[in-house]
């Protein structure tokens, strides 16, 4: 145990019942802020500090998307890009405002503060991403998008304040604790998780709202899942998705504390397979691909001599699938029709040799507009969308396919479900070294031999 950690024993005896009492009647604290850039770097204490209790959680959100979130080169590099030749004010605002999420500690202390900023300045607790003491600090909400989380800091390690979570019996030595339902409820997440355009309002990710108005967003507490339900069960060999088994994770939250019946898991993969990777972190690339391929089905059958009926079920999110900014996730059916030989006789969905998909490609995705009916692939040009053709939870998907010939005996033909988080068009055009390939993950697939 710390030395600063035995000084605060009594202090947490005394303040542990005031702030108890303080979050079971709702009352805000009095430091609370949502204002932005109040806060002094020094208030916020390093995920390695409170990796000397929590050291089980610690390891769970060690290269994990949440603690990838600034370091993510893909982001940085396409944030960057995306900035290139705006010159539309409320364009900038958009481009410059993504730090508010990816580096949420930096943001409400000073640097950085926009995207154009040098980000490999930052400081070493900011550069954590979104860490332990941002999430435990959040008292309330002031919106549902944009990063609308209250924050209430102790100051730092010698005072480090209340640290807020699902238990109403804590007793932490090194810190206050108290309850909050808010991180028991996917409000917490949806602050990030649903964004709008900075300047003109547009929805550019509704991964909230999806979930909301899915059947997991139950009134039946039997049957309602939040955004925890799925993505703080996850552990490896347990995807924990709508379509699997969820069982709790016994355990204790820090190495002296009670047992407990569930302990939520911090590994926060999502789908993103190819983050992880480029930091060695293979047992939660392993994790995304593992969740990505229990979160869909696919089903094909002939409807005539030469035509395919795919269908595809989200059998498995809580949200849309594709679900995050709709126009950089691909999700998409590939079709091959082979003969006996292995020679391709028909096939659609195939990327090319720049590992971009050709257009025709049948994509679950949302298409951005610049307020004209034009297509456009920046976020920050994005004034309407034009189309949505993910599939909500829960739902299906139908699409024909003509194979231009009739199978004959011994054929085969192949559908599958694929999964990549960024279109290669776009890392294509970005400068500097090569980025990607990205992987290209199976979610799912069907084959049908003809006899």
């Amino acid at each position: 145990m710390h030395e600063k950690q035995r000084r605060s024993v009594a202090a947490a005896a005394c303040w542990g019942l005031a702030f108890l009492c303080i979050a079971l009647v709702g009352t805000v604290p009095v430091d609370a802020s949502a204002d932005e850039n109040i806060f002094k770097p020094d208030q916020f204490i390093s995920p390695e500090t409170c990796g000397g209790c929590h050291d089980e959680i610690m390891d769970q959100w060690q290269n994990s998307l949440h603690h990838l979130s600034h370091k993510d080169p893909v982001y940085s590099r396409v944030a960057k890009f995306y900035l290139e030749g705006l010159t539309e004010a409320g364009q900038i605002e958009e481009a410059e405002s993504c730090v508010k999420c990816h580096t949420p500690v930096g943001y409400v202390t000073g640097f950085p503060r926009k995207v154009s900023d040098e980000l490999s300045l930052t400081k070493t607790i900011p550069a954590q991403g979104i860490q332990c003491d941002y999430c435990h600090v959040a008292v309330d909400i002031t919106r549902m998008y944009n990063n609308g989380l209250v924050l209430a800091p102790g100051q730092g390690e010698d005072d480090p304040g209340v640290k807020h979570g699902p238990f109403d019996d804590a007793e932490p030595d090194f810190h206050e604790a108290a309850f909050s339902k808010l991180h028991t409820d996917s409000k917490i997440c949806g602050t990030c998780h649903d964004v709008k355009h900075a300047a003109f309002g547009t929805d550019l990710e509704t991964t909230y709202t999806e979930w909301k108005n899915s059947v997991y967003n139950s009134p039946d507490p039997e049957k309602h899942v939040p955004c925890q339900g799925c993505h703080m069960y996850q552990r490896p060999g347990v995807p924990a998705t709508g379509s699997t088994p969820r069982p709790d994770n016994p355990g204790r939250a820090a190495a002296d504390a009670k047992l407990r019946p569930h302990i939520f898991t911090h590994n926060f993969v999502g789908a993103n397979s190819g983050v992880p990777g480029m930091f060695s972190a293979k047992e939660k690339s392993a994790m995304a691909v593992e969740r990505l391929t229990h979160a869909a089905n696919i089903f094909m059958l002939m409807i005539d001599n030469h035509t395919a009926r795919v269908v595809v079920t989200n059998t498995g999110a809580g949200h849309s699938l594709p679900t995050g900014v709709g126009d950089l996730r691909q999700v998409w059916i590939e079709v091959t029709l082979t003969d006996s030989n292995g020679k391709t006789l028909f096939q659609t969905g195939v990327p090319d040799k720049n590992n971009e998909l050709p257009e025709n490609t049948v994509m679950f995705r949302t298409i951005f507009g610049d307020g004209q009916g034009n297509p456009v692939i920046n976020m920050a040009r994005v004034k309407e969308i034009l189309s949505d053709t993910r599939i909500p939870a829960g739902k299906s998907s139908v699409h024909l396919f003509n194979l231009k010939t009739k199978p004959q005996k011994g054929d085969t033909l192949t559908a599958r479900l694929l999964y990549r988080s960024m279109p290669q068009k776009i890392l294509n055009q970005v400068p500097g070294p090569a980025l990607g390939p990205l992987p290209v993950v199976e979610m799912a697939a069907i084959q049908k031999t003809f006899y």
